[in-house]
């Protein structure tokens, strides 16, 4: 289950956090580490040195340009964010998301993605709604900056209790789940096609995609539901090429 777990770091800005965060991963058994259009060199001395022997993981890291390459193929992608942004997104805590990660992994073809932001402005808003849900590490009000691989670490923490004692599982799903890439070309699909038949107006959005993003993602469609729905969008934009 562990080795299906990514963590996804994005726009790091200090070579030493993503030591930590290899640390971190290793304490924990985990070994998948993306890192997406990192703001410094990645491998340095103070890598090596803050990984405390770790720094196989930075060596093995994918460094990609996009959010979306780095988490293309995870079926549940989870944002860590200290609050919720202009529209509210489903919040959970890291227990809860320690409790959902068995029956998240019963299916070979699950992955997920645990995403981190920079450590000077976290995720942004548009990266935020390409999770399924958010995750809040309940810290001290008073006090409540954490350091990014410490963030990493109570995660992790959380994944590895998930897999020393896994709840009952619930019965995987018949179908596999659609992919964070298959639901971006979804997502394109629809708001073509909305804008395309006169419902969306891109420059006045009125968060319309971005509430539709919510509810599909809250929904956790199968490939063959995504599909469906992909065909029906496929079938209105004939029918609306025709009346034109």
């Amino acid at each position: 289950m562990l080795e299906r777990i990514r963590i996804v770091l994005i726009g790091t800005s200090h070579p030493g956090n993503i030591g930590g965060t290899a640390r971190a991963m290793h304490n924990m058994g985990l070994s998948d580490l993306a890192l997406v259009a990192p703001r410094c060199e990645p491998l340095t001395a103070d890598t090596v040195s803050r990984a405390s022997g770790a720094d196989h993981i930075v060596h093995g890291a994918h460094t990609v340009e996009s959010l979306e390459q780095a988490v293309g193929d995870a079926t549940l992608v989870v944002g860590a964010s200290a609050r919720s942004r202009t529209l509210p997104w489903p919040m959970i805590t890291p227990r809860a998301l320690s409790d959902r990660l068995p029956a998240e992994l019963a299916s070979r073809e699950a992955r997920v993605a645990l995403v981190f932001g920079r450590e000077d402005s976290g995720l942004s808003n548009a990266e935020l709604q390409r999770c399924h849900a958010h995750v809040h590490i309940p810290t001290n009000p008073d006090f409540s900056s954490l350091n990014l691989a410490a963030a990493v670490q109570v995660l992790a923490y959380e994944c590895r209790q998930a897999w020393l004692a896994p709840s009952e599982l619930e019965a995987p799903p018949s179908q596999p789940l659609a992919s964070h890439e298959e639901l971006e070309h979804y997502f394109a699909h629809l708001e073509r096609t909305l804008v395309a038949i006169g419902f969306h107006d891109p420059a006045t959005p009125r968060q319309l995609m971005a509430r539709l993003r919510r509810f599909t993602l809250r929904a956790r469609p199968e490939r063959l539901e995504l599909n469906i729905l992909r065909g029906i969008l496929t079938a209105t934009e004939q029918q609306a090429e025709r009346r034109e």
